[in-house]
């Protein structure tokens, strides 16, 4: 048998590289990263043949003393923490020491800095992981790194990188991430010799939503809301994209934790949630959120790039976001969400600074009780379904209610949806409102309008359960039974009674009425895995609002169905007033709206 032996250091920190060095991007992020911890407000990045030729980062920052540099270079050195406590309590976005000692053992590597107070700089070189003596240089004060001929000595590696453009792509890509991070800092990007991108330095709200706009396209801050939280000493803020600005891929989704970006199971469940009613199957919502919590509720040091997080109280950071999100999204009343531009005409913006799109002001539109109820003629059959379910008296059919009138304002002041002008193939309605006109799906704004009041109904109502006349045995993970016996109590308000009959088995004995006829051990163990993975759990609420929605659904105003004025106004009226309203059900857009400038480009007026 081959004996135990210690490895040399050389061929340790090349296993490191194997882990925190990937491909050129990777070196990027660990070399950008050391200069924002060193207090930089400027970093240039030069890249040649997509980093696998030359990679340079020059800093600002503080810079390194000489008789440090053999030190930086060396492995697990560094000067951001010196203790378990401060390992517990990062802050900074570096705290291994390991990077710079892995990347120079895979590269020719070349360290320059100079400090404040030093006459001139200092220059370090390491060949494949041999280090040459430190000699003087000129260089300002900062720092300058350079890794040429990117794993020149681990052929096996450098044969899996891609084509210079894919390479590329990647820091640019990270640059982006990284120039969200911290927008106080000024980022070049150049490429073979070519300046290619400059993020200046952000100076105010504007500016910072202007560099928002930069990374995630020009139309974002217009179909965006900005995000401000705090609760339970933690502090949510940035924006998030409204779900018709949704995308085909998760590719402008950017989530920060004291200024790292992280890729979160609980992140993405959590934002997932709060989107859920809103979001058109297949859709990915696009967002820049910055969570800052105390840094001992958080572990970093559980990924070897970092780009993981554990967070102490998951829980309690998942209902956080939920409901910050959550929140926040049911304000997006049909036509209540402006742009900037449209604030600018006039319209009211609610705790925006400038140049930055907010929730809008939401009023109700002055209507007498009797008006203010859509009078549509359609079966109130699924209202009576549901109340039958919760115990209640079926309510009265709205067959013969009477069509509203229009309501009295004052000259000069309109509703944001305007008034209805006609009816176009008994499915849109066509209003006019200051800004020119607006389309409305009906069917689709009245099936929000009714889904929104049948979960108002259910939220205060008491749910019946059902018992299930034969009680049915479970075999799940000993984590999912733990998980049964911990949240028991809160089952049993959703009308789910699960008990532990075993160290991996649990019997159903009720579940909610409203879900009579479902796959009930489908329900409790897709129950029980969200709560022994996230520590919470709306797969019951979500069965539940599916069941509401095929209820809206079939019970709203249908195309072809033709509406009186009044009606259309009153559509128009509840749709102002109702959360959510901007989308349907399934996500689908409820409105439009074209405004004077559009409709005359249409007619090249004014050319």
């Amino acid at each position: 048998m081959p004996v135990i032996r210690q490895l040399p250091p050389d061929l340790v920190n090349q296993i490191a590289a194997g882990e925190v060095i990937e491909r050129p991007s990777s070196v990027v992020k660990e070399l950008v990263e050391n200069s924002l911890d060193a207090g930089a407000t400027r970093i240039e990045v030069d890249i040649e043949q997509g980093g696998a030729r030359l990679i340079r980062v020059r800093d600002d920052g503080g810079g390194i003393a000489p008789d440090e540099l053999p030190l930086a270079v060396a492995s697990h050195a560094t000067s951001k923490i010196g203790s378990f406590d401060d390992l517990e309590h990062v802050a900074s976005m570096g705290f291994r020491g390991e990077a710079l000692a892995s990347v120079a053992s895979v590269a020719r590597f070349a360290l320059t800095s100079r400090t404040r107070d030093a006459d001139s700089a200092f220059r370090l070189e390491v060949d494949g992981g041999r280090m040459q003596p430190v000699r003087p240089a000129q260089h300002p004060v900062g720092t300058s790194v350079e890794v040429r001929d990117l794993f020149f000595n681990v052929p096996a590696r450098r044969k899996f990188l891609r084509a210079e453009r894919t390479e590329f792509a990647h820091v640019d890509d990270l640059l982006k991430s990284l120039s969200l991070a911290r927008r106080t800092v000024e980022f070049r990007l150049s490429h073979n010799g070519k300046p290619l991108r400059l993020f200046k330095a952000c100076r105010d709200d504007a500016s910072a939503l202007a560099r928002v706009a930069e990374v995630l396209g020009e139309n974002f801050p217009a179909q965006s809301l900005k995000i401000a939280h705090a609760a339970a000493g933690m502090q949510l803020s940035g924006w998030v994209g409204l779900p018709t600005a949704s995308r085909a891929q998760a590719d402008g989704q950017f989530f920060y934790v004291n200024g790292r970006l992280v890729r979160d199971r609980v992140v993405a469940h959590a934002v997932r949630q709060a989107y859920a009613d809103v979001l058109f199957h297949g859709r990915h919502p696009a967002f820049v959120l910055y969570l800052e919590l105390d840094p001992a509720g958080v572990d970093v040091n559980v990924h070897p790039a970092k780009h993981e997080v554990r967070f102490r109280e998951q829980r309690l950071v998942h209902d956080f976001l939920f409901r910050s999100l959550h929140e926040a999204l049911a304000q997006t009343r049909a036509g209540q969400v402006e742009s900037q531009a449209h604030a600018e005409e006039g319209r009211l913006i609610m705790g925006a600074a400038p140049g930055v799109p907010a929730l809008a002001h939401v009023a109700s539109w002055p209507l007498r009780a009797e008006q203010n109820r859509l009078a549509l003629g359609v079966r109130d059959e699924p209202l009576a379904d549901y109340a039958a379910l919760l115990g209640e008296a079926p309510r009265a059919a709205a067959a013969t209610a009477m069509p509203v009138s229009m309501p009295e304002v004052e000259e000069g002041v309109a509703p944001p949806l305007g008034f209805a002008i006609a009816q176009l193939k008994s499915i849109y309605i066509l209003a006019e409102n200051a800004h020119g006109l607006v389309l409305v799906d009906m069917h689709a704004a009245h099936e929000r309008i009714t889904y929104e009041k049948l979960k108002a109904g259910r939220a205060c109502s008491n749910l019946r359960s059902q018992l299930l006349l034969v009680p049915l045995n479970l075999s799940v993970s000993a984590k999912e039974a733990a998980a049964a016996e911990e949240h028991a109590e809160a089952l049993a308000e959703w009308g789910l009674e699960l008990s532990r009959s075993g160290p991996s088995t649990v019997v159903v004995r009720r579940i909610p009425a409203l879900l009579e006829g479902a796959d009930v051990g489908r329900l409790a163990t897709d129950v029980l895995a969200e709560l022994a993975q996230h520590g919470s759990s709306r797969r019951l609420q979500e069965l539940e609002n599916e069941l509401l929605s095929t209820m809206a659904c079939h019970g709203s105003v249908r195309a072809g169905r033709r509406l009186t004025l009044p009606e259309m106004n009153a559509l128009l009226r509840e749709m102002e007033a109702t959360e959510r309203s901007g989308q349907c059900n399934h996500g689908r857009p409820t409105w439009t709206q074209l405004s004077l400038g559009e409709l005359d480009k249409l007619f090249l007026r004014g050319r």
